[in-house]
């Protein structure tokens, strides 16, 4: 298994290292995911955020805050609860989103290239399986931290 994880983790740095070059220094790779999941579903928590793309909430919260700084997202409190803070996406990162999908299906296209319709159904079957393993794992520990 320790191929599996090793070859996930290479195929992640090698996604990163792809954004970045694709679309130049003001968005990270991270950046790219918080995009896609802001403008998925706009005015989520900056928790919510941190559990879909499965990043620590201080790093979402940092991203978050760079990308305000830069005039991508808008912060407002969530009149429900003042404690919760929600992201809004700005025309800016609206504007940027074609590209960031655009980069993201480019790079779609070049790594499943050779690979059958057949294949890539089964492989993504069994990925979203051990995507669901692994969220399990960490919602578990999460519950048993807060006890």
């Amino acid at each position: 298994m320790a191929f599996f994880m090793k070859s996930l983790n290479v195929i992640s740095r090698c996604q990163s290292a792809f954004r970045s070059r694709k679309c130049g220094g003001e968005l990270s790779s991270l950046n790219h995911s918080l995009i896609l999941a802001i403008c998925r579903e706009p005015g989520r928590s900056q928790d919510e955020l941190a559990k879909d793309i499965c990043i620590d909430k201080s790093g979402v919260a940092r991203a978050v805050a760079a990308l305000e700084s830069k005039g991508f997202v808008e912060r407002k409190a969530d009149p429900e609860n003042k404690r919760k803070t929600l992201v809004f996406p700005t025309e800016k990162m609206t504007a940027a989103l074609p590209e960031v999908r655009s980069v993201t299906a480019e790079w779609s296209r070049s790594v499943t290239e050779g690979i059958s319709e057949e294949e890539f159904a089964v492989f993504q079957s069994v990925l979203f399986r051990i995507e669901k393993n692994a969220r399990k794992i960490i919602d578990e520990k999460e519950e048993n931290a807060g006890k």
